[in-house]
């Protein structure tokens, strides 16, 4: 029988994570979103906790955790405001895991113990202008100059998280090496195929340019940039992984990451909850707190209803990866479950809060604002079908 009950050591942690949130982080937040200014303050916090840490070995400078000890703390710090938990979600899950995973054991020990410290934080970049859904769509390029044993990178790069602050330390691009022609049965040449490379690009890099963070609807308090590339060189040592498995290696990235997203969403959600609960209670109409109308129950029967059963779908996805089982579908499923129900319990949220709901010093103004994000980062709701479907054998 499955038990999705958290044992001592992840209850602890799900316990801390959520008294700093509620205790640091969400009397703070506010400010920093609505001024649009990143909270190094909160995240040095986090990273003194280890919370940057938390899925990695002790080697190298982790905290000995797992995926489901990431999940835990995305969903706590998601209760409170999203900013924080994205951007925690992306330094760990995007910028250290790929070197963790495919990393040599050099770039190991160079990256990952400032990665996992939060004294550096890393960046994914794989999303371009005219790419979007369709990552295997790259039109960056990395030459290999073999007078110099460098990568030549050029490209552009969007939508890229935590890329250009102070504290960011690389990011891993994928870009187009050689195309390499396979031969047929019969000796005879193919086409090239399109070979997608994985390279660690340092901030700093002569040639890597970083655009001025973006104006967004939402997750105001952290940072979003557009890349550029323009005869960037680095080492040939850079390359991450095996040349040409770039693009395999971010589906597995992907994959995970869907799980953190999913758990994310969950936050969001269950965080609607919690501030309406609150709300409907002390907010009287015509006589009576609100929370006593049948139509305001149901409301948040069905808000509780949706958080919990998020719950359920990305901690079953995150037992599957811990337990090396395949977890594709069960990603894409938490994934689209749980972003959808943050999109309709924030709606809710707001509708429960009335005219305060559009009061940006409410957090509901902000989950609102927040929310939509979240059914397209990380894989759209359409892709999360397209996947669904293919896993079922029918696409």
């Amino acid at each position: 029988m499955l038990d999705h009950r958290l044992n001592t050591e992840h209850e602890e942690l799900r316990r801390t994570v959520a008294e700093f949130a509620q205790d640091v982080v969400a009397p703070k937040i506010g400010e920093y979103y609505e001024q649009g200014e990143f909270p190094y303050e909160i995240v040095r916090e986090m990273g003194r906790m280890g919370l940057f840490g938390l899925p990695f070995p002790e080697e190298y400078g982790g905290m000995g955790g797992d995926y489901f000890a990431l999940c835990l703390a995305l969903e706590e710090l998601a209760r409170v405001d999203s900013s924080v938990a994205i951007t925690l979600e992306a330094a760990v899950s995007l910028g250290a895991m790929p070197i963790y995973r495919f990393g040599t054991e050099e770039q190991k020990r160079e990256w990952l113990p400032r990665l996992t410290s939060g004294e550096l934080l890393g960046a994914f970049g794989l999303t371009e202008p005219e790419g979007g859904s369709d990552a295997g769509a790259t039109r960056t390029t990395a030459r290999y100059d073999e007078a110099t044993d460098e990568w030549v990178i050029n490209g552009t790069k969007c939508f890229i998280t935590n890329s250009g602050t102070d504290i960011t330390g690389l990011v891993t691009v994928t870009a187009l090496t050689e195309p390499i022609a396979r031969s047929s049965e019969e000796g005879e040449f193919s086409s090239p195929r399109r070979e997608i490379s994985s390279i660690i690009v340092p901030t700093g890099t002569p040639g890597f340019q970083v655009s001025k963070k973006y104006s967004k609807v939402g997750w105001n308090a952290s940072d979003t940039r557009e890349l550029s590339f323009t005869d960037c060189r680095v080492p040939a040592a850079n390359l991450l992984g095996e040349r040409g498995r770039g693009y395999a290696q971010f589906l597995r990235i992907l994959d995970e990451g869907r799980i953190a997203i999913a758990a994310l969403a969950t936050g969001l959600a269950q965080g609607c909850v919690d501030q309406s609960v609150s709300y409907a209670g002390t907010r009287r109409a015509f006589g009576r707190p609100i929370g006593a109308n049948q139509a305001i129950q149901f409301k948040l029967a069905d808000m509780e209803m949706r958080a919990h059963t998020a719950r359920l779908a990305w901690r079953d996805a995150a037992s599957r990866l811990l337990h090396s089982e395949p977890f594709k579908k069960e990603a894409a499923i938490a994934k689209l479950y749980s972003s959808e129900a943050a999109v309709d319990n924030a709606r809710e949220a707001t509708q429960i809060h009335g005219g305060y709901g559009f009061m940006n010093e409410f957090p509901v103004a902000r989950f609102w604002r927040d929310c939509k994000i979240l059914e397209i980062g990380e894989g759209t709701s359409e892709v999360q079908r397209m996947l669904i479907a293919r896993e079922l054998g029918v696409s």
